[in-house]
């Protein structure tokens, strides 16, 4: 049976400056750096989260996606943390709204376009 997500893969043209981005901007965990056999194995995590993110340069040996992804990312506050992101210079496509399901959610972008879907839970 399956018991939860292990990671998602996000393609990133840079390994470190994706990694000073979801480090350093977003305040994530860096959980895994490794380089063996020439490839470089790289995970990111919000503190105390179950499931990491994989980042993978789209030009590494087996990676056959372009970027993009879809996640969506939950916040207790989210018009907090998007004053936080636009304070950092983070791309955020527009004043959070309330979703027609009740939720209030915008989407921002990492520097390499990826976009993600932050959202608040209705109560």
């Amino acid at each position: 049976m399956i018991t939860h997500v292990h990671s998602v893969t996000i393609n990133v043209r840079d390994l470190d400056e994706a990694l000073a981005f979801y480090v350093d901007v977003l305040g994530w965990e860096k959980r895994q750096d490794s380089n063996e056999a020439g490839m470089r194995w790289l995970t990111v995590a919000p503190p105390g989260a179950r499931t990491a993110f994989a980042l993978t340069l789209a030009d590494a040996p087996n990676v056959s996606f372009a970027t993009g992804c879809g996640i969506s990312l939950i916040t207790d506050d989210v018009d907090g943390d998007v004053a936080g992101l636009v304070g950092k210079g983070v791309r955020v496509k527009g004043a959070p709204e309330t979703m027609p399901w009740g939720d209030r959610a915008t989407w921002f972008s990492d520097p390499f376009g990826n976009e993600f879907f932050l959202v608040q839970l209705a109560s």
